[in-house]
């Protein structure tokens, strides 16, 4: 399961400098010669992997980058300037392709990692760089060469940060999409979500992160009863779980049975799944009054001898959905210092 966001770039790199035609004119130097300076060369285009970020979101405002042009040679044979190259920050696991070509240019998929996109042009030579032993006076000069310019597509291959799982009807595509701006299918009949759905929850301009949800569970999961069972792998490199629970399922069950039926299931596939930091997630807490809610959710936590966070939330309202985020976000800054989780 990858969460793919693609944006179309286009990148031009500076142009080199132009050389220059110069000769020596001094009082005490009759017999100067030729010295003119070699033109700088333009800047480069890049792209540059920045673990920091996980969406291109960034590059659906700004489409067009330029990077600085080289300067001219001048006289006493003085080189001109380089243009200033261009770092463009893209999200690790950026696949970068022209467009024109549908070539593949390069993967970014570690931190820190570098592509150069454009080159900038080379700077033109002076004439003094034309000098020899049969021309002592060359009026010859080169123009700078032209940057690059391209048009890329880039392509982020990301795995979710958070993962949801529960029963069918839990309601997980409906938090889904109440973060975010994902809008899977929403029915209330078992089964709505066929395949994965992600989406980016975003906190502020520089905080987000990708959560997804996937087909309900049922017990069985692991040997692979219902749909879930084809989609427990998409959960393993998620640094944290939210189990989804129906705070007032309408069969009249209890909360707390609903926990316990799938946690053997991930265990089952996936030792290191059962010991994943996991939140509980408490769902349509719009149905009952503030006081019953809290109650109902302090009687879950007893019962389950529950010892990470628990939160009240509503996908129908909004209620409590910000306070989740947010603390979402401030534990995944943790997480993301720790070594990474493998498949």
């Amino acid at each position: 399961m990858r969460f793919v966001d693609e944006v179309e770039i286009s990148v031009h790199a500076g142009k080199g400098g132009a050389g220059a035609l110069s000769f020596l004119r001094e009082r005490h130097r009759p017999r100067g010669g030729p010295d003119g300076g070699n033109g700088g060369a333009g800047g480069d285009i890049s792209l540059h992997a920045n673990a920091a970020l996980n969406t291109l979101v960034d590059y659906r405002h700004q489409r067009r980058f330029v990077a600085e042009n080289g300067v001219g040679g001048a006289g006493r044979d003085r080189n001109g300037a380089c243009g200033n190259s261009l770092a463009l920050d893209v999200p690790v696991g950026t696949i970068a392709y022209e467009i024109d070509t549908r070539e593949q240019l390069g993967d970014l998929s570690s931190d820190d990692a570098q592509l150069l996109v454009a080159r900038g042009g080379r700077g033109g030579r002076g004439n003094a760089s034309f000098t020899s032993s049969t021309t002592r006076a060359p009026r010859r000069t080169e123009p700078g060469g032209a940057g690059e310019a391209r048009r890329l597509r880039l392509e982020l291959s990301l795995l979710a940060d958070v993962g949801m799982l529960g029963l069918p009807n839990a309601g997980k595509s409906s938090l889904v999409a109440a973060m975010s701006a994902a809008r899977p299918r929403i029915a209330d009949y078992p089964f709505t979500t066929l395949w994965p759905q992600l989406g980016v929850v975003r906190i502020s301009y520089e905080r987000s992160f990708v959560i997804t949800d996937i087909p309900g569970l049922i017990p069985g999961a692991a040997q692979g009863h219902g749909l879930g069972h084809r989609f427990l792998r998409h959960l393993q490199r998620t640094r944290l779980l939210l189990h989804i629970v129906d705070i007032q399922p309408i069969d009249g069950t209890d909360p707390a049975t609903a926990v316990r039926l799938l946690e053997p299931e991930l265990g089952a596939f996936d030792p290191a799944l059962a010991t994943r930091e996991r939140w509980l997630v408490l769902n349509k807490s719009d149905l009952l009054s503030t006081a019953e809610a809290e109650k109902q959710r302090s009687k879950l936590l007893r019962s389950l001898s529950w010892q990470h966070p628990a939160h009240l939330v509503s996908a129908a309202t909004g209620y409590g959905l910000p306070a989740l985020c947010q603390a979402m976000a401030t534990r995944l800054e943790t997480l993301k210092t720790m070594p990474p989780v493998h498949a």
